[in-house]
This record gives structure tokens, sequence and C-alpha cells, in this order.
């Protein structure tokens, strides 16, 4: 059976109408789940519904809604709004983001075990009165470290990781166990020149590789500071794919082989306008997403 292969896509590139021609590409070419991230463009769990109702099959979650940006019992009532209305095609992806997001917001950043396990547990008891789903939204948590991992083990659906070697993948299945889904993503340059390729993931990049959090998982892994600060090729080999169709199949059943239920690819556009503090990415990138869709099912 083929494993599925989902998108993480930024949407404020394309108006309402090229939005839902877009999903509709990408559900025709077969594609399991589009997670659509919440940073400063279009909000999460409207953009979800308006898509889900323009779609019969493929899944439309939040990737990842921000803790700080909706109160739990908010989105739990959202959660099982769009999982009833779409028969089931909705996941509640969620995350701590990081301070540099939260605080300009005007919210004071606590630890974030302590916030995500306060804010799961409100979920749990949240009052819905509203009809309920046949298949409840599952509750996925975004997390890098050990503390969170186990967290999402214990109270929600899976865990979502960003941007990480095969290595954490394998540490994250040996701490859900065998039941619970991991969703990670994987940031995609189809490029066969290792220079070009690796130059495009590195801009790309650049945002995440200046995060703290990210840095601190990296670091426990045997990479030096020299290595998010300039983008060493042994980084962005690691946590990232490049080369034809071929080879981005390949890269990408490591991160199956090591765990992983689904993976999310995460395109880098050569024609994007990257910027150091902002990982936002409007361009679709089709060639990327057809190609590596008819590669994904001879497989």
């Amino acid at each position: 059976m083929t494993k599925p292969l989902s998108l993480i896509q930024f949407t404020d590139g394309k108006t309402g109408s090229e939005l839902v021609e877009a999903t509709h590409r990408l559900e025709r070419l077969g594609y399991h789940e589009l997670w659509l991230p919440e940073f400063c463009g279009r909000e999460p769990f409207a953009t979800a519904g308006y898509l889900l109702a323009s779609t019969e099959r493929i899944k439309i979650s939040t990737g990842i809604a921000n803790i700080y940006a909706h109160d739990a019992d908010s989105a739990a009532q959202g959660a099982n709004t769009l999982a009833e209305l779409s028969n089931g095609r909705f996941t509640l992806g969620l995350g701590v983001s990081h301070p540099m997001v939260v605080e300009p917001r005007g919210h004071t950043w606590v630890k974030p075990v302590e916030k995500m396990r306060k804010y799961l547990e409100r979920i749990a008891v949240a009052p819905i009165e509203s009809p309920k789903p046949q298949e409840p939204a599952k509750v996925i948590v975004a997390g890098h470290g050990p503390l969170l991992m186990s967290l999402a083990a214990e109270q929600a659906d899976g865990l979502f990781l960003n941007m990480q070697p095969v290595e954490t993948v394998r540490h994250a299945r040996d701490i859900l166990g065998p039941t619970k889904e991991l969703h990670v993503t994987l940031r995609c340059v189809l490029d066969p020149d290792p220079e070009t390729a690796r130059d495009l993931a590195r801009r790309a990049c650049a945002a995440y590789r200046g995060m703290p959090a990210y840095q601190k998982v990296w670091a426990g892994l045997g990479f030096k500071e020299a290595d998010w600060v300039d983008g060493s090729d042994r980084l962005i080999d690691a946590i990232c794919a490049w080369g034809d169709a071929s080879q981005l199949q390949t890269k990408i059943q490591t991160y199956y082989d090591a765990g992983a239920t689904h993976v999310v690819l995460y395109p880098c556009h050569p024609n994007e306008d990257y910027l150091p503090d902002s990982p936002a990415s409007k361009h679709w990138h089709w060639d990327l997403l057809e190609s590596l869709a008819l590669e994904h099912k001879k497989n």
C-alpha cells in the first residue's frame, strides 16, 4: 500500500479562486492532506473551512495553529465544526510557536510543555453543543524535544515534526510507541545539482536556522553553531531532500523507514524570495508536486 504523501503550503500567494483551483489540482494528484501554516497571512481555521467546502477527498488541516492565538475552547469547537461539516477531513495541528512570534502579539511566553499540557487538558473538556462528527478531528502536537514528544504520546493522537533528520524521527517513534501518528515535514528541492540545490535549501531554511528551538535539537545530534549559522552541507543534507524525483523519493522512504506515518512535503521554490526572518513560501512548486506524485505511486 502506498504511504500517504501530504503538503504544507502557505496560501497567501493566491486569490481565493486560485487557491481553490490549486487545491483541486492537488486533490487530483492524489495528495492525502494539505496543511495550512499560521504566521502573518490567512487565518487557518477560516481557510480550512473554505477549502473543505470546495473539495471532496483531500484532508485540509491546521499545520500548525498557534495555541497563543486561539484559546483551547475555540480550537476544540472549530475542530469539531470542521470535522463534522467535512465528514472527518480535518486534523487539528497545534504548536507552541516561538517567543519572537507570540510576544509581539501581546502574549507572555511560558514554558512550552506546561502551556501545551494545560491546553490539551482544556480541549478534552471544552463544551461543545454542536453535532459531533462521525470521525472526530485528530489532535496532532508539533514538538521536537522529548518532553513535548512524550506529551503528544500521552494526550494527543500524534506528533508533527518539522525539518528534522531521520535520527529525530526514530527517537520520536520510540517515544510515541507503535500506534500514534507521526507527521514529518521534509524540505524538498527538485534539482540534482548539489551546489545549486543546497544553495536554494540553505536560503529556504534561513528563518528556521535562526530559531533556538531548532538549534537545540540539532545540537543534541552533534551539529555545531557553525552548521546552522552557515547552513553547512552536512546540516542541509540531514534536514532536506534534493535531487530528481527518484532521489527525492529515496529520501522520503528513509523517513517512513524511521517511523513516520505521513511525510509532508515542504517544497523549496527556485523563484521564491526567501527572507532570513520569515518562513513564508508563497509559490506552489507544481513541477515538484507532479513529478513526486507520479514517483511516489510507483513505490
